[in-house]
């Protein structure tokens, strides 16, 4: 099997999963795409915006199941269901991978995948076959700390697991409810468009000290990321892939007028996936 390209997927809003637009469209033509360019992934790691913790924490029940971590929508979100097996198997794995980066993992016999793991997965992979395992991660770090987590766990992309990190390439709820209400279909505000092209264009270039400290140097940046625990699984998805190879853009989009639904690819894979999709 070659070399499974980290991914960063934007879940934006929970309605995703059942108003996929065109963000939902492309991460379903995704999970195809991966088994046509290297092979069905063995386990996804999955890195989310709403799984985190002091330390590493690894849940590997034998089982997953969807977990309903928002409140207020419609009653048809809830009876979405996606039960996939669980990675206990790879669990020891991990925690030995971070364990030689100087990381103590703790794993627990427990499962659950936040909205931010199985919305983009019930369309990647909808028959809920592939094991998950979801690490909780430590949002206190700044973006290079999140890239060095994320190199530790580099090796898994050579070992048939695909690394994937999910959040927004831009968040900000109060945005969202500007004018009192949400509009999914609301034209993308200037702060939004200027931040994230800012961080494609930085990707292009390969430069990692402007990423590292893009809340000193992106436009907008505080503005799109009140708090940034929606943007630092990038990092860690990046870490994963390596700094010899751009971060590449697969995906480009907004919803709400202010939720970036960008999708990246990391490490020299990446070509390969966007060249199949």
């Amino acid at each position: 099997m070659n070399t499974l390209p980290p991914l960063f997927l934007s879940h934006g809003s929970p309605m995703l999963a059942l108003e996929p637009g065109a963000t939902g469209e492309f991460v379903a033509r995704l999970g195809p795409a991966i088994d046509r360019a290297f092979g069905r992934p063995k386990a996804v790691l999955a890195v989310s915006a709403h799984s985190t913790a002091r330390e590493p924490v690894l849940l590997a029940s034998a089982r997953q199941h969807a977990v309903y971590d928002f409140g207020g929508f419609p009653d048809a979100l809830y009876q979405l269901q996606y039960n996939p097996p669980g990675a206990p198997e790879l669990a020891p794995r991990v925690a030995a991978l971070l364990g030689e980066a100087g990381e103590r993992a703790h794993v627990l016999d427990q499962g659950g995948l936040d909205h931010g793991i199985w919305s983009m997965l019930r369309f990647m992979y909808p028959e809920a076959d592939i094991p998950v395992l979801p690490l909780a991660w430590m949002p206190h770090r700044p973006p290079a700390e999140q890239f060095a987590f994320g190199q530790a766990l580099a090796a898994l992309s050579d070992e048939g697991v695909l690394v994937m990190g999910s959040g927004s390439i831009t968040h900000n709820l109060r945005r969202v409810f500007a004018q009192g209400r949400a509009d999914v279909g609301a034209p993308e505000i200037p702060e939004s468009r200027g931040f994230r092209d800012w961080f494609a264009e930085r990707s292009a270039a390969r430069d990692w000290p402007a990423l590292w400290n893009y809340r000193r140097l992106a436009p907008s940046a505080a503005d799109m990321h009140p708090t940034d625990e929606h943007l630092l699984p990038w990092f860690v998805a990046a870490g994963a892939g390596g700094e010899a190879t751009a971060p590449l853009r697969l995906h480009e989009g907004v919803t709400y007028g202010c939720l970036g639904m960008d999708v990246y690819a990391f490490g020299p894979s990446a070509s390969a996936l966007a060249a199949a999709l």
